[in-house]
């Protein structure tokens, strides 16, 4: 039997959950990196004793990561120790109050009681309503399929619309809850994916809904233990990892993907599937002669979502009123969202969203010491904003709010403070714009009018990842691996993964 070979291209969580399905469908997958790490931008940082996880902070739905390394005839928790968080996020609002955020239905009704005993009374109408959305995208496979016709399209409209999924998030939400804290709570979440809330469709507001059905929860060791978990995974089935290559030019022969071109010159596949952005990977690596749907005036069309300021602090103290997880929102909330995403302005305040992985796991800073990432969203790079002088004064502004908020004496303690820009996400990874989460999602851009995990111009050619169907998130990302690799094996004629095969590699 003549030996298929398959080539990846990116290293994050995309890139390796499809290497991983790929090998064990049986074909001979070598993923290429660019950087000197595999990960994307799930990367990691180690300063003076202190880790810092770069990117994703947290997993919401650890049964697609099961079925992941179950499609390897292997069990996840073999691999990486997942802890559960309880509770999930503390939401510190402006007004001095705060929301601890759990599952635990009896805990959060009684807190929305103190703010409005009817929001409380509602709580659970909001999570019957979003139900039936979290069992279409995630019980029946909705976001792990290719949505890549018009015929899918019309027939889950009707459903979309019976169910609420197509108006805004911040809408449904609305129809539920009046005091702000708990609307802002259960309407936030299209933030994590770079969506605007007040725009992003319904569709994720099923996201508290599989919080609460599944937990969320960290990866011992940090995040960058599951890239790592991945990463031996599929070199164990027998696939091999190019790190310190980047891919120049996705050759393409009679329309037809045949392999890539890197300075080490070319490399034959049968298929080859882009991690790296939609928009970077047809105009930087495919020919314009081949990109008769996927034009440059296409892509330039395409909306992109937010970016993020990013700072990583090591503090020779800790900050008890944080948790895990802790967010802070600004009063003017929705100026801010208008800010970022239509005036494309620096705010001149802050909606905060702060890491604290040594309440779970004290290993990530020396004893007595706090490992802090802090994300600040901000716009792309279609603002008018020149980072390289900017970022020293942004980092000092956000450092001295966060000491007036509460966390005292916390300049004086520093004793690490990197931060990752815009301009990084551009250069380091390829994000159009800067973009941290890749194509928006908006109502336009979602399902069908996402960029195809099988390409509209090139046969052989594949996408996986953020900008491609379902979208952003460490969820989003895995099951669009799942999408790509059903739609290679329904075009290889592959029935089933090799277990067998895969187990005695």
């Amino acid at each position: 039997m003549k030996e298929r070979r398959a080539i990846v291209i990116g290293s994050g969580f995309g890139g390796l959950a499809v290497a991983i399905r790929l090998q064990a469908m049986g074909f001979k997958t070598t993923l290429l990196e660019k950087r000197e790490k595999v990960g994307g931008r799930a990367y990691q940082l180690r300063d003076r004793g202190y880790t810092f996880d770069m990117g994703p902070s947290l997993i919401t739905a650890p049964s697609i990561l099961r079925r992941l390394f179950a499609a390897a005839g292997r069990q996840l928790e073999d691999y990486v120790e997942l802890v559960p968080l309880d509770p999930f996020y503390r939401v510190y609002f402006h007004d001095g109050t705060y929301l601890d955020y759990t599952a635990d239905r009896e805990r959060m009704r009684a807190q929305m009681a103190r703010f409005n005993p009817q929001d409380a009374a509602r709580y659970d109408r909001f999570m019957e309503a979003t139900r039936p959305i979290y069992e279409a995208v995630i019980r029946e496979g909705l976001g792990a399929r290719p949505f890549d016709t018009l015929g899918k399209l019309l027939a889950f409209l009707p459903r979309a619309l019976r169910l609420g999924a197509i108006q805004p998030v911040t809408r449904f939400a609305s129809r539920y809850f009046e005091d702000f804290r708990h609307h802002f709570l259960y309407s936030f979440h299209p933030l994590f994916i770079g969506g605007n809330p007040f725009r992003a469709p319904a569709v994720y507001i099923m996201i508290p809904y599989l919080e609460r059905e599944e937990g969320v929860w960290f990866a011992r060791g940090g995040m960058y233990s599951l890239v790592e978990a991945m990463a031996r995974l599929f070199m164990e089935i027998g696939g091999r990892i190019h790190t310190g290559t980047p891919v120049q030019r996705i050759v393409v022969q009679k329309g037809r993907a045949v392999g890539v071109e890197t300075a080490d010159g070319f490399h034959p596949a049968e298929l080859v599937v882009s991690n790296a952005d939609p928009g970077y990977t047809y105009q930087h690596l495919v020919d314009p002669a081949w990109r008769r749907r996927w034009t440059d005036r296409r892509i330039a069309r395409l909306h992109y979502s937010m970016s993020c300021f990013l700072l990583y602090l090591g503090v020779r103290r800790t900050y008890p009123q944080l948790l895990h997880h802790t967010l802070m929102l600004s009063p003017r909330y929705r100026e801010l969202i208008e800010d970022i995403f239509e005036r494309k302005v620096l705010a001149p305040d802050f909606s905060l969203y702060l890491h604290a992985p040594t309440r779970t796991d004290p290993t990530m800073a020396p004893p007595g010491c706090e490992s802090l990432y802090v994300l600040a969203p901000v716009p792309h790079l279609q603002a008018s904003v020149d980072w390289t002088e900017e970022a020293p004064r942004y980092a000092g502004r956000l450092l001295e709010f966060l000491e007036a908020w509460g966390l005292e004496g916390l300049q004086e303690n520093l004793e690490v403070c990197h931060y990752f820009t815009p301009e990084d996400f551009a250069r380091h990874l390829n994000a159009p714009y800067g973009s941290a989460f890749s194509i928006e999602p908006r109502l336009t851009q979602t399902a069908y009018f996402r960029p195809h995990n099988r390409s509209e111009d090139i046969r052989g050619l594949y996408l996986v990842g953020a900008g491609t169907h379902p979208g952003a998130g460490l969820p989003g990302v895995v099951l669009s691996a799942e999408a790509t690799a059903w739609a290679i094996a329904q075009d290889y004629r592959v029935t089933s993964p090799s277990i067998a095969a895969v187990a005695s590699a």
